[in-house]
């Protein structure tokens, strides 16, 4: 009789798997795909309906299951609270984790507990001809759909030219996550003021100022905050850096964050479930504003984790999921800081050459420590890669550990320096 616990993972992918195996309570646990990481990215449709109906049948199949886990937003967020519900497991309540995810119905919940730290925020219609009079703000503002990942048609608007330019786009596009969140207010208990809503997209005010993202958790209704990671962008650019891990920023400035975030979670009722936040703290006016909550660990931060702490925040997912009190995080990992840094380009072409297993290797035996995650193959052309922002393209991520920020920084050039990336890009046509 197998006695470890089946745990069913969607968005199973071996980066991920092999960082859940090497957890303490993996000894006793069994690894399952619900879904499969290539069945929901990279995808050209959502089909919620196939998806949640294919998890069920795996696990009737299988026979039984313990726990069901994700690392990965939409839809695997979205899901798991149906398959939780399902089986009578430990997990969050679809309500509270679309409360999450449902940009707007978010930001109204956020309003009644911290509405210092939001921006002017309004949904509208991108098939509305007087959308922008509607909108009612000044440029420069940001327009996102009310459900997206990963920035997806997520553009700052500088002229009502310019937000005419981009309806466009997402008047092609804007069906690819709205169709399947409609899906979900339709056929579960939701209510109804956000299932029949014309307006898929949100216009917010800028805000600017320190990036980072608070990880936390909610155990029997307890929010605990856990870590706070640095969100650093690419100069004069929206898209992301680096990740560096633990934040420098001032012991003071973290503590409120961390309140920030439990009154904002235990406002959305989140329960039972990991949880990231992504805020910005802006030093000229002393204010933090919160971003947006993703009811999940950040799997982009679990290498850094793991680095720092010995273990990866994996751990804390799969806790809350067997219904165990997850533990504290020790400070038993090699490292005193850990970056992951994203490697991109910004301009369209096919890949030519990535860097050699050689080179790889060369890399590994002077830091032992890195890890270099590819998303492109050679011979694609980068508009092949799903689910970017709207203004760059990432080729890999780069995994690093250190005794300080220095010699992080320094580790990080030498491994640019020696990391051959061969791009044929895209004739880009002269402006007379």
């Amino acid at each position: 009789m197998n006695l470890k616990s089946q745990v069913f993972v969607i968005g199973l992918d071996d980066f991920n798997l092999k960082k859940l195996q090497r957890l303490p309570v993996a000894a006793s646990c069994e690894f399952l795909p619900a879904i499969y990481y290539a069945e929901m990215r990279g995808v050209q449709k959502y089909d919620m309906k196939s998806l949640i109906d294919r998890a069920i049948q795996r696990i009737d199949a299988h026979g039984h299951i313990d726990a069901i886990v994700t690392y990965y937003d939409f839809p695997g967020t979205s899901i798991l609270p149906v398959i939780a519900k399902h089986y009578g497991l430990k997990g969050p309540s679809l309500e509270s984790v679309m409360k999450c995810e449902h940009k707007y119905w978010s930001r109204l919940e956020q309003n009644k507990v911290i509405p210092r730290s939001l921006p002017i925020f309004k949904a509208f219609d991108p098939f509305d001809p007087n959308a922008y009079q509607h909108i009612e703000m000044i440029p420069p503002f940001w327009i996102k759909p009310i459900k997206s990942f990963r920035s997806f048609l997520a553009y700052q608007i500088n002229s009502e030219h310019e937000f005419h330019h981009y309806m466009k786009e997402v008047q092609s596009h804007i069906e690819y996550l709205s169709e399947p969140f409609h899906y979900l207010f339709g056929h579960y208990d939701l209510p109804r003021e956000y299932a029949g809503m014309k307006e898929t997209m949100i216009a917010e005010t800028p805000i600017s100022g320190h990036q980072c993202t608070v990880e936390g958790y909610v155990f029997e209704g307890e929010v605990v905050i856990y870590g706070i990671v640095d969100s650093i962008r690419e100069a004069d650019r929206s898209s992301f850096a680096q990740y560096i891990y633990p934040s420098g920023l001032p012991q003071e400035i973290q503590f409120r964050m961390a309140d920030l975030a439990r009154r904002a979670i235990t406002q959305i009722g989140l329960n039972h479930s990991p949880f990231n936040i992504e805020f910005f703290y802006n030093s000229t006016i002393n204010q933090i504003f919160l971003l947006e909550i993703n009811p999940r660990i950040s799997q982009a931060h679990t290498d850094i984790f793991e680095k720092v702490h010995g273990i990866s925040h994996h751990d804390i997912m799969l806790n809350l999921a067997l219904g165990k009190r997850p533990q504290a995080l020790e400070y038993k990992g090699p490292f005193r800081i850990a970056g992951n840094f994203m490697l991109r380009t910004y301009e369209g072409g096919r890949v030519r050459k990535l860097p050699a297993e050689q080179e790889i290797k060369a890399l590994q035996h002077q830091f032992p420590e890195m890890y270099l995650k590819l998303h492109v193959t050679e011979g694609m052309h980068l508009s092949e890669l799903q689910g970017q922002d709207s203004y760059s393209y990432e080729l890999a991520n780069l995994f690093l550990g250190a005794r300080n920020q220095d010699e992080l920084i320094e580790k990080y050039q030498q491994c640019l320096e020696q990391l051959t990336f061969d791009i044929d890009y895209d004739e880009v046509p002269h402006v007379h």
